[in-house]
Order: C-alpha cells, then structure tokens, then sequence
C-alpha cells in the first residue's frame, strides 16, 4: 500500500467503551484505494492520551489524519455533558504534532458539521456516510489534485466554511435551494459502500480492536443499510445520514458477522436507524443467517446472539420467527408514546403520516416473547403537547405491556436539522424564546434564529451547542404544558424536577426492577444515562455480555458484587 498513510482517530473516552464502527467501515475502504491506514484509538489510553499521541506521531508523518465524532454530548437532557470541549483539545494536540491537514465525520459531526468544522479549527469535514468522500480527498492529497474538486466535502476557507456540491440530488433537494448550502435533507446513499464486506479486526496493532471491546462490555456494530426515509420530528438521522435507505448486500453483511463471531465476538447489535424499516430487506438478511446456521452445524453464527433495534411497525408473525431464528435475543423498540394525538405529528413517514399505533407495540411485544426474545420498550416524554395526564396514560399502558425493560425518559436534546429544532427556531425567529427551551448553563433566554436570519450554517448550527459569548449551552425542550412551577418555566435554566417526582410516583415501587427512569442529582444510583454509568462498568468489569438492559432487572445484585469484588468502574483502567 504505498500512496500514503491515513491516519483515523477515535477521541471517545466514555466508558463503557463503544467499538468505533466508523473506523473499520473506512479502513476497509481506504485500503481498497490501496492507502495504508492506521487507527489511534484513545478510548483504552483516557488518562496518557498526550503522551500516546506523542509517541505515535514522533515516528509517523501522515497524508490525512481522520478523527471521528461519534457524539456531540451525552444527548440527555438531564445531563447535557458536552464532549466536543474534550474533543477539541485533542485535535489541537494532533495539530502541533503535524502538518497534515485533519477531517472530521461522524454521526454526532454530521448534527452540526459546519459549526464543528469552525469550533475544532480543522481543514475539513464529512456530512454523512464517509467512506467514497474521504477516499476521493485522500487520492486528491496523494496527487496534488485540489480538494475543492472532493464532491460533498466540507472546506475550511478564508471565506468560511463551505461544501464542494454533491455530484446528484434528489428531486426533492431540488425544490428546495435554500437548503443546499448546508446540505439538509439530501439522499447520501452515493456516499455508502454497499457492496463490499467491511473488515473487522481484533488484536492488529493500530486497528480497530473489535474483541477488546467486546470483552470490556461492547457489543459489536452491525449496519445493514444507511440512511432513513422517515421524519420523526426528534431524529437527526435523515438529515444526517441521507433521506434514501442505502441498503448493503446480505451476503457481505453477513459474511462480516460471521468473521465476528469467528473472532469470538458473538453478542452484536444493529446500528441501522431502525432494523425493521425496510423490513423485505431485514427478512433477506434473517434469513441468509439461517441458511448458514442450519447448512453448517459448525458456523460460528450458531452461537450468534443478535441484538436489535426497531420501531413499532412493520413487525409481522414471520419476522419475530426469523428474528429467533437467526439467534436474535433482544429486541429494543422505541415506541415513545402511546396517545395517537401525540404521536401524529411526531413519528411519521416521509408524507408526514404515522406509522405505527400502540396496537403495534402490544403485538411486538406479544410475538418476542412468544419466541423466547427479551424486549425494552422505550417511551419519551416532554415532547410538544405532553401534560401529567398524557404521561399517566402512557405509564399505565406501557407498564401493562409487561417488557422485560421499560425505559421512561424526559425532555430531548435539540439539534440544528431535527424537523422540532428547525420548527423551533422558526417560532423564535430570531427575536423571541419559546416556551419550553431549557438549557443547564442558560444565563438568559434561549432564542434561536432560522437559517434564513443567520449569516450562513456556522452560526444556524453554533446556536444549539453554545451561547453569544461561546460558552456550552446545550439546547434541550421540555414540553411547558408539564406540572411545573411557574418559576421553572420562566427559567431557562430551570429543572423540570415535579415532573420527574411524577414519573417516580407513577410507577408502583414493585415495579422499580422492571423500569428505567430519568433522576434528579443524587436522587438514585440507577439513572439510564450511558456515559460512565456505574452499573454498565460494572457489567462490563464482571465479564457481562449483551445488551446492557438485558441485564437491568438484576442490577442491584450486581452492583453488590461488583462493589465486593472491587470491579466498579476497572472497564476505564
């Protein structure tokens, strides 16, 4: 591989530790334009990540360095714990140790990608799937080509930062110039490799190391296919990832399990947006993972257990039988209300229609647990609309559901291209808040302007991650009409902590094992936010596999052992 080296860094230092897919996914796609590619993976090195760093670069001088920002912050509104300060100060150590010009993608990037461009200082960055652009930057680097030439890649100029035009658009990009600039809404799937099986590596030096993380708590990443063509109101993905499902060969996917599970790695999950949209799809997938369990008693996908996500429709009697089939042991499905009101404006198609009722949901939950499957059923509160007599209806129905895991959250995280975040901000237009934007380090009101009021997308996007004088401020909503004193309202910093103390009081104490529920500070030791989450690195320091809410309704036992066994939180040493 001689037209240069690639480097690809992985700045996540949340732990339990989440396998960078990304990185595999454009290893193996730089290494078919015959480049040499290296991974620097500081999740395993939190406490010397400088010295790392140093040490790696003292005897390397790479074409491009590629740094991946899989999360902006922890995206719970009860939190709201930023991780691109963290991540900023990591690139700026890469650029004092060399010349070459950094990249920036990822999912989390890809939320708000031209004020991260600006916020890191880097010299370019990736909206979407990255894998055709950055190998076309990286050949325009390897020969001199102008990388204004690298189509749909974002450049950071003297004139601010701008996007090198797509080489198509869709029909419906088209009818809309003004969203062109940012690239809102586009189809991506010309960004995605969809044939090739990407490679998965465990113990390679400078590789992605898929059986370390596994066996610190990981599951592995599966995609079947990218992008979404649905546009739930709270859900970055669409715009993120492309509005077109870019669907990737069956026989590739699977043969890329099956080297998982060759390596040892038998617990994997899928990454897609929702596994069940596009389900003809999802069932071909199924069922090229049966064929090969049931031709060869020795295939390692024997002992596949297959984790998934999924909405609550379309679900049939013959995908819960594949599901089981295939070895699927869990399945997780963000149904998030149950009030037909609530959900029409919220969770719909791309025609602005719903999918799905709470009927579906019931019938889920009734086919996994007819096929031996685990299930979570995740509800979310807080969205316009919602009062404690909406939130009461939906405990009592989803506690009726009797999931293995019920999962309650509270209020959301706003992003700049989210189809509520785009609304709200027109609502202000630029002049006024709206009732319900919340954020921990508001100082005063919370105002948001719409793309057409701002100078370009740095300033749209910079708005929901920072405030005038630069500081984090990460915009979250609450719905107003919650039980609420006036004085919280009119905070924009303030805590919804009656509303919480209502969801606590609405489910019965004897059902405390079974659900997961938003806390206040202090409040309990069993909130279900992932970043460093004392359960889940405990989990993972007693030798736990799976999804980690197959694991909840035991947590305190485990907690117990591991605090007997000195295991807490040893995931991070």
């Amino acid at each position: 591989m001689g037209r240069g080296l690639v480097l690809l860094v992985n700045p996540n230092k949340v732990h339990p530790p989440i396998a960078p897919y990304a990185l595999d996914v454009l290893t193996t796609s730089l290494e078919a334009a015959d480049f040499e590619v290296e991974v620097v993976d500081l999740t395993f090195h939190r406490e010397d990540w400088k010295s790392y760093l140093c040490e790696y670069f003292a005897g390397r001088s790479p074409l491009l360095v590629g740094v991946t920002i899989r999360n902006t912050d922890t995206v719970y509104a009860f939190e709201q714990r930023p991780f691109v300060g963290e991540h900023k100060e990591i690139i700026t150590e890469i650029r004092r140790l060399t010349d070459a010009p950094v990249v920036g993608g990822g999912i989390g990037f890809s939320s708000m990608p031209f004020a991260l461009v600006d916020y890191f200082g880097i010299d370019y960055g990736v909206k979407g799937p990255g894998e055709q652009i950055l190998c076309d930057l990286a050949d325009a680097l390897a020969t001199g080509r102008d990388p204004g030439t690298v189509s749909g890649l974002l450049r950071n100029t003297p004139e601010g930062v701008v996007r090198v035009p797509p080489p198509a658009l869709t029909a419906s990009a088209r009818r809309t110039p003004s969203a062109l600039p940012a690239g809102q809404f586009e189809d991506r799937v010309w960004q995605v490799d969809r044939s090739g099986t990407y490679v998965r590596r465990s113990g390679t030096p400078h590789k992605v190391d898929n059986l370390l993380y596994y066996q610190r708590g990981g599951l592995a990443g599966i995609l079947t296919k990218n992008g979404c063509t649905y546009r739930c109101s709270h859900c970055v993905e669409p715009d993120a990832k492309g509005t077109r499902f870019g669907r990737r060969d069956v026989r590739a996917v699977v043969d890329e399990m099956q080297s998982l599970a060759a390596q040892g790695i038998l617990d994997q999950h899928t990454t897609d947006s929702e596994f069940n949209l596009s389900i003809s799809h999802a069932k071909e997938l199924l069922r090229e993972i049966v064929r090969r369990r049931h031709t060869d008693p020795g295939n390692p996908l024997n002992s596949l257990r297959l984790w998934v996500y999924c909405q609550p429709s379309p679900f049939d009697e013959e995908f819960a039988e594949l599901l089981a089939a295939a070895g699927c042991r869990g399945v997780n499905v963000g149904s998030d209300h149950v009030r037909a009101d609530m959900l029409r404006d919220w969770k719909i198609t791309e025609r602005g229609t719903p999918y799905y009722t709470f009927a579906d949901t019931e019938k889920l939950v009734r086919l996994c647990h007819a096929h031996g499957m685990l299930t979570m059923v995740e509800a979310l509160f807080g969205m316009p609309g919602e009062t404690p007599q909406t939130m009461r209806e939906c405990v009592e129905a989803f506690m009726a559901l009797d999931a293995t895991v019920t999962g309650f959250s509270l209020g959301l995280r706003l992003f700049p291209y989210t189809p509520l975040g785009m609304s709200l901000a027109r609502q202000c237009d630029g002049v006024r808040t709206v009732p319900g934007l919340q954020s921990n380090t508001a100082t005063g009101p919370i105002v948001l302007k719409p793309p057409a009021k701002c100078s370009g997308p740095v300033e749209y996007e910079r708005q929901f991650m920072f405030d005038e004088a630069g500081n984090f401020r990460l915009v979250c909503y609450f719905s107003p009409d919650l039980l609420e004193d006036a004085g919280t309202l009119a905070d924009p910093s303030g805590r919804w902590s009656r509303s919480v103390e209502l969801l606590w009081d609405l489910v019965d104490p004897a059902d405390h094992h079974r659900v997961m529920l938003p806390t206040l500070a202090g409040s309990s030791e069993h909130d279900n936010n992932y970043a460093d989450n004392p359960f889940l690195t405990s989990l993972s320091g007693l030798g736990y596999t799976g999804a980690f809410w197959a694991h909840w309704r035991e947590r305190e036992a485990i907690l117990r052992q591991a605090k007997d066994l000195g295991a807490v939180g040893t995931v991070g040493a």
